[in-house]
Formats: C-alpha cells, sequence, structure tokens
C-alpha cells in the first residue's frame, strides 16, 4: 500500500512537472519573440489608468504569466521608467490577463483529446525548430510548449486516484469541510501556499479544476482555493523587489493590498457569489445546478457531454471575482498608493532614492529583455555621473569654489562610484549574457559591456585631473589667464560632446547622428593640436617653466583622450563597435 501511494505520488509530481515545463517553455518563448515589443508597450501604454489596465491584461494574455507582467512592472519602477500610479494599472490589468488562462485550460484542457492534438502539433512545428530564422523557431518552440502543457495537465488528471472507485482517500477532507467559515479560510491558506510553492497561479489553478472536476474537493472549496491563489501570486513580485528600490517595493505591496482587499469582500459576500457563479454557467453553458456548498458530490452528475461543467463554472468565478475586484477598486487606486507609501516609508530624502535607484539584479523571475533595458537604465545613470563629474572638474579647474576641498573629495567619491559601477554592470551583464537573447540583445549586451569600461576611464581621468590641479594650487602657483581662457574653450568642447552622448544613449542606434559624432572629435583633435603647438611656443620662449608646460600639455592631453572614449561609447551605442 505504501508503495501504490508513493508511485502515485510520484505521478502526480511529474505530471505537474511536466505541465510547468510547457508554461516555461510557452512563457520563455513569447518573451523572446515579444520582448522589447513588450517593453515598448508597458512604457508607451501607461499615460492613464485604463490604458495601463488594458496593457496588463494584454500583456498577460499574451505571456500567460501574471507573475512575468507584475514583475515587469516592479523592475520599470525600480529603474525608474514608470512611476508607482503607471504601474499600478498594469498590476491591476494583469490579474484580470490570467484569468485568460484559466479559459484555456477549461475549454482546452478538458473538451478535447489533448493527448492526440498534442502529437499533432509537436508534428507540425518540428521542422521549424530546425528554422534558420529565429522567428520561426520561437513559434515552433510556443506551440512546442502549448502541447507539452496540455499534455502535462492530461497526465495529471490520469494520475489523480479514481475518487469513486477509493472513496477512503478523501477521509482526511472530512475533518475540515464542515468547520463553517473556517473551512473557507483554510482553503483559502491552502490555495496562498500551493501558489507560493509553484511560484505560477496558472499551475495552481490548473491543479484546482483537477480537483474539483475529479471530485478531490467540494466545488465551493476550489472558489476558496482560487482566491488563495490571488493571494499567493503576489509572493513573486515582492521577492523580486527585495533588493529593489523603495518604490519597487511600494509597487510589490499594492499588489498584495489591492488582492487582500478584493479576497476580503468576497469571503463576506462568498455564498451569494456562488449564487451567481451558478446562473451564470447554468445560462450560458446549460449546466446542471451547482453542488451545495460543503457537500461531495458525483462527479458524474456535474459533466454534460461527458465534460466537467465545474471547470467552466471555476473559470467563471476567477473572471467575474477579478472583473469586479477591478472595476470596484480602480476608482480608489490613489488612496491605496497613500496607504502602501504609509506602511512603506521613505528612510531618506527624493534626491538620494533617486541616485540610488538600481536594477534589479536578482529575483524570481529572469525576464532577459526587459533586464537588458534595466541594464541601458544604469548605463544612462553612468553617463550623468560622468557628465557632472566633467561639470566639478571644470569649475576646479577654471573657476574659484568656495570649498575647493571639498569639490576635490566630491570627484574622488564619484570616481569611487564609477568603478563600483562599472564592475556591476560587467557582472550584471555577463549574467544577462547567459541567457537565450536574440542576436540584437546580445550585441547590444556586448556594447554596454564597453560602454562601461570607457566610462569608468573617463572617470579615472576627470579624477587625475583633480589630482593635477590639487597639486598645483597646493604650489602657490595659478594658471595664467591666456591658458585658463584656451582650456575652458577646449573643455567645453568636451563637456558638449559629453552632453551630446547622453542624449544619444536615450535614442535607438539607427537614429543617432554620427556624422555630428566624428565632427565633435574633429574639434576637439584640431583643438588639441592647435593648443599644444601654443604651449610649446611659450615654453620655449620662456613664459613658464618646463614643470608647468608639462602640466598644461597634460591637461590637453587628458581632455583628447576623454574626446576619444566619447567617441567608442558613441560607436558602441551606434552598434559600429
Amino acid at each position: 500500500m505504501g508503495l501504490t501511494v508513493l508511485i502515485t505520488i510520484l505521478k502526480i509530481m511529474g505530471s505537474l512537472g511536466i505541465f510547468i515545463l510547457g508554461m516555461k517553455l510557452m512563457t520563455d518563448s513569447i518573451q523572446f519573440f515579444a520582448g522589447k515589443r513588450l517593453r515598448t508597450m508597458l512604457q508607451n501604454m501607461t499615460r492613464t489608468r485604463s490604458r495601463g489596465v488594458l496593457t496588463g491584461f494584454t500583456t498577460t494574455a499574451l505571456i500567460q504569466s501574471s507573475s512575468a507582467t507584475t514583475v515587469m512592472a516592479v523592475s520599470f519602477v525600480n529603474a525608474g521608467l514608470l512611476t508607482l500610479s503607471q504601474s499600478t494599472g498594469i498590476i491591476i490589468g494583469a490579474n484580470i490577463g490570467t484569468t485568460v488562462t484559466a479559459w484555456l485550460v477549461s475549454y482546452f484542457g478538458f473538451r478535447l483529446q489533448i493527448s492526440v492534438l498534442a502529437i499533432i502539433l509537436v508534428g507540425l512545428v518540428m521542422p521549424l525548430l530546425f528554422s534558420s530564422k529565429q522567428r520561426l523557431r520561437n513559434i515552433a518552440e510556443f506551440v512546442l510548449g502549448f502541447a507539452i502543457l496540455f499534455q502535462g495537465l492530461e497526465f495529471l488528471r490520469n494520475s489523480l486516484p479514481d475518487v469513486r472507485s477509493n472513496p477512503e482517500i478523501l477521509q482526511f477532507l472530512e475533518q475540515y469541510t464542515d468547520l463553517g467559515f473556517a473551512t473557507v479560510l483554510i482553503f483559502i491558506l491552502v490555495g496562498a501556499l500551493l501558489t507560493m510553492l509553484l511560484q505560477a497561479s496558472s499551475t495552481s489553478m490548473t491543479v484546482t479544476m483537477v480537483m474539483v472536476s475529479e471530485g478531490w474537493i467540494p466545488f465551493d472549496l476550489g472558489c476558496a482555493m482560487v482566491l488563495g491563489e490571488n493571494i499567493g501570486t503576489t509572493i513573486t513580485a515582492n521577492l523580486a523587489a527585495i533588493i529593489g528600490n523603495i518604490h519597487a517595493k511600494r509597487a510589490a505591496r499594492f499588489h498584495t493590498l489591492f488582492n487582500i482587499i478584493g479576497v476580503t469582500w468576497m469571503i463576506t459576500l462568498f455564498p451569494y457569489f456562488l449564487n451567481l457563479v451558478d446562473w451564470i454557467n447554468q445560462t450560458l453553458f446549460q449546466a446542471p445546478p451547482l453542488p451545495p456548498p460543503g457537500s461531495g458530490y458525483d462527479v458524474e452528475a456535474t459533466t454534460v457531454g461527458g465534460v466537467s461543467s465545474l471547470t467552466n463554472a471555476l473559470a467563471i468565478f476567477h473572471t467575474t471575482f477579478n472583473v469586479l475586484n477591478a472595476l470596484l477598486l480602480v476608482g480608489v487606486t490613489e488612496f491605496l498608493i497613500r496607504i502602501v507609501i504609509y506602511f512603506v516609508p521613505s528612510k531618506a530624502d527624493k534626491a538620494y532614492e533617486k541616485m540610488q535607484q538600481r536594477p534589479i539584479m536578482k529575483g524570481m523571475m529572469m525576464i532577459p529583455e526587459v533586464r537588458l533595458h534595466e541594464g541601458q537604465q544604469e548605463i544612462l545613470q553612468f553617463g550623468k555621473l560622468i557628465e557632472k563629474m566633467c561639470a566639478n572638474v571644470m569649475v576646479m579647474m577654471f573657476k574659484e569654489p568656495k570649498n575647493r576641498e571639498k569639490l576635490y573629495n566630491k570627484i574622488r567619491d564619484r570616481e569611487d562610484v564609477t568603478d563600483r559601477m562599472q564592475a556591476e554592470i560587467t557582472h550584471y551583464m555577463a549574467q544577462l549574457g547567459q541567457y537565450r537573447l536574440s542576436e540584437e540583445s546580445a550585441q547590444q549586451v556586448k556594447g554596454f559591456m564597453r560602454i562601461a569600461t570607457d566610462l569608468e576611464r573617463m572617470g579615472d581621468i576627470f579624477y587625475k585631473l583633480a589630482i593635477n590641479k590639487q597639486r598645483q594650487d597646493q604650489t602657490g602657483k595659478g594658471m595664467p589667464e591666456s591658458i585658463s581662457v584656451e582650456l575652458s574653450t577646449y573643455f567645453d568642447l568636451v563637456y558638449a560632446a559629453i552632453k551630446n552622448m547622453n542624449r544619444n544613449m536615450l535614442l535607438d542606434p539607427a537614429e543617432i547622428d554620427m556624422e555630428q559624432v566624428y565632427e565633435s572629435e574633429r574639434e576637439i583633435n584640431e583643438m588639441r593640436d592647435h593648443l599644444k603647438q601654443a604651449l610649446f611656443t611659450r615654453m620655449e620662449s620662456g613664459q613658464y617653466e618646463v614643470r608647468e608646460g608639462i602640466l598644461y600639455i597634460d591637461f590637453v592631453s587628458s581632455a583628447e583622450k576623454l574626446g576619444d572614449h566619447i567617441l567608442n561609447v558613441n560607436q558602441s551605442l551606434s552598434g559600429m563597435k
């Protein structure tokens, strides 16, 4: 008996593993196929909350994973691409979008001979798996994942023991089914824990459908599990936000608060809502009445045409609940945001929070195309830091700052930050490169690593300039007015080139005006030649000592090296390197 139970448990786990494998293959292939489009859609379609809801629904329906959608939203909030308010629409829409999966499983998984269909689908797409075109391979992998998913569902249904032949297997449930309201709470908890364990509400929803259709648990307790799954699905975004900034944490907490409020009001109306679901199921699908709450039932009595009517009823419950919850709470979203901000207070001022924004380097879900965009945001922050260092050095060299020592220390500290940022971005991109990326994205990963190196070297040059200027000031010999004016004009060219470089970071590669970049590089080189010749002439005429002349020439050479690195960055951005 013990061996039989063990084999049954292993069969169930194996079937569930096949189902999850199919779901992952579907999700990964569609994300790979449309990753950049998903990023663009999430950014551009959130100007109003209603558009954000539509975007969240569409994205989740496409990639068949509300967890992936919410993690993307949290990631974008963390990277500063979306505000907390904008992310809430996506999160609400994702809750509705996940109901599409329930209908797909209910219709295809329980109404078709999916094992035969799965073999046919695999046969149809098999040639595409060997195509030289990545897009065709992605389509084939999506269909293959679809077939594996429903084949796993078929295995799962066949792995469960027959309740009618083995009624004793449900005896352990009897002690939990007559506790009244406590029973509902217990099964809400079971649903939440199951989803937290599986990290996918779609998977736990499918398990619930199978258990209800096979008579393992009463229909009303299956609905309670569905409510718990709505809470459990929020764990993924919260785990991803653990190392995110405060804005990412707030977005994840909003998801949790929104779903908990929905489950709370649903519990108070639970019996009445079941009656509504019963009426909809009978009206739309001519299904028999649902069994009374808390009671067992004859599986055959709930079937229509040999198919359980309870799977449709669960899908109706899931959809109706999520749609009504969205309609009820979308109007008070700003109030919910204030609650979240109250419970997740800021520990620093806004300027510090903004400076501390970092991409989510780890998390329960790796979505390469989205992670690449987060890395791009870090590159943007790096470029802005270099621009600030340039401005600091120019003040130190050509103006009279109130506290020169403080300014020098700021440049030194920022140089330390550039070292850390270069190491973090390189490590981040190296990790990202281990995942399957499109050819375009793989080239971007390499480009970002080169850009990080060039920016870090620019930070080193600025620090070296600050050191040399500090030493010059300590000797008590200032820079002659003529030299100061000429060098200031030269560094103005470099500063303008850096600002243009940062603008180019916001553009697509094809939009970058490389002719302007090359013109800027030519101007810097021509100015370098002019200044060096002028400096040599003055040294020969004895206008200042050789040691001072060498220092000024070093200033010129450093500026020219900055121009070279600026050119390198622009070439990497445009895809030329």
